[in-house]
């Protein structure tokens, strides 16, 4: 594996359908896109923002949600 890949493929539970389908979702906020965990109702840390275009097209081609609006729940 690339230096590349392996991080991206750290992310892979992000768009491979084990279970979890619209557990998270891409989230486009006024100032930036995130990965909305809609579990712990929080963004995903990112860590590397190198790779985070390909983390978001994989998501995206594997039809993980996105929306523009906030998908969490109520803050408690």
């Amino acid at each position: 594996m690339s230096g590349k890949t392996a991080p991206v493929e750290s992310y892979a539970h992000l768009w491979e359908d084990d279970g979890h389908l619209h557990r998270w979702v891409i989230w486009n906020t006024a100032g930036e896109t995130l990965v909305f965990d809609r579990d712990i109702n929080c963004p995903v840390d990112g860590g590397d923002e190198t790779v985070q275009p390909e983390v978001l097209r994989r998501m995206r081609g594997a039809g993980v949600p996105e929306t523009d609006e906030y998908p969490g729940g109520p803050c408690a």
